[in-house]
């Protein structure tokens, strides 16, 4: 099968994407690297919040340039580092932001934390899984039930997925019974500690899966929005033609450790300067700033009303309850 790959891709290349949509493709970039700019410090400043959280900094692009291009009635399933799939998803950041505090306000009624923090189906966040790859062959399932309806599902997961047997066996039947998904692999360079070159024997992942599943995949400049977007694009509509699943490994880096408990001391200050100066926010404002599609004032005004919405997020996650604990007997099953 082919592998097709996408860079540096212009903003001449589209006819779709108008101002208000480049601009909200912006924001939504913005409001997740200040959102978990607020975790972080609500973590390993001031205390307030405990246990473990996954960051997703560094990765913006791809959450945003997927959702970007989906419909409003394509599913997304999500993993351990969910935040930006939520919110790249729509979900308002107050309710994120309850989930994290245990509140009755967030996504999971407060009972799932930071892992599960991506699930809203109304808004078509369906599913949030903390076992790595686990939401692999649940995504098949998914979108076995949404075969001829012009609906899609995406699967969101890590380089350190991709050696997981349920990576194998979803993939195996995914191409077998042509469901239509998109299976988005975030290749952030890093499984933990583990360096993804070292965890694959094949050339790329994206090659593996070429050949191994008879699966046609896209590799993308995971840190170029508008690159993330066409290939999303492109994917997205061969499947809703009834082509069977496609995937896309998208190769970025992850700017912090793996949780908020990590340090990533274990990384190349070389490697990490290499990357940070490839920041996608920083490359996306760049290319409106020259295309005039945003000034530089603009852009602080933009960043200013995401500071007061992520300051609100907390008030209102801070002020709301936590679940009776009577109710909680309405949501065992079994």
């Amino acid at each position: 099968m082919s592998i097709t790959e996408i860079h540096n891709t212009s903003l001449n290349e589209f006819k779709d994407l108008d101002k208000s949509k480049l601009i909200g493709m912006l924001k939504d970039m913005v409001r997740i690297r200040f959102f978990e700019e607020r975790v972080e410090e609500l973590f390993l400043v001031r205390g307030l919040l405990i246990g473990p959280a996954h960051l997703y900094f560094g990765q913006e692009a791809i959450a945003v340039g997927i959702c970007s291009s989906l419909s409003r009635d394509d599913v997304v399933l999500s993993n351990h580092r969910g935040h930006g799939h939520a919110i790249a998803k729509g979900i308002p950041s107050k309710y994120v932001m309850a989930e994290l505090f245990g509140k009755a306000t967030g996504t999971c009624k407060g009972l799932g934390g930071s892992m599960h923090v991506c699930m809203y189906p109304k808004l078509g966040a369906l599913y949030s899984s903390a076992i790595v790859g686990s939401n692999i062959p649940i995504a098949v399932g998914v979108g076995f039930a949404l075969r001829n309806t012009g609906r899609i599902a995406v699967c969101f997961f890590g380089d350190g997925a991709v050696n997981t047997g349920a990576f194998h066996e979803g993939l195996n039947m995914a191409s077998y019974l042509k469901v239509p998904v998109l299976f988005v692999c975030e290749n952030n360079q890093y499984a933990i500690s583990m360096k993804a070159s070292i965890g694959v024997a094949a050339r790329s992942i994206a090659e593996r899966v070429s050949y191994g599943y008879n699966m046609p995949c896209y590799v993308v400049d995971g840190n170029d929005v508008l690159s993330v977007y066409k290939a999303s694009l492109e994917a997205s509509s061969k499947i809703r033609r009834g082509l069977g699943p496609i995937f896309l490994e998208c190769r970025t880096y992850r700017l912090k450790g793996h949780g908020v408990y990590d340090k990533a001391e274990y990384r190349d200050k070389k490697e990490y300067n290499e990357w940070i100066e490839r920041d996608p926010i920083l490359l996306f404002k760049k290319k409106l700033l020259e295309a005039n599609i945003l000034s530089s004032r603009e852009i602080t005004v933009l960043e200013d009303e995401v500071k007061k919405e992520i300051d609100e997020a907390e008030l209102f996650a801070q002020s709301s309850q936590v679940m009776e604990f009577n109710k909680l007997y309405s949501l065992v099953y079994g």
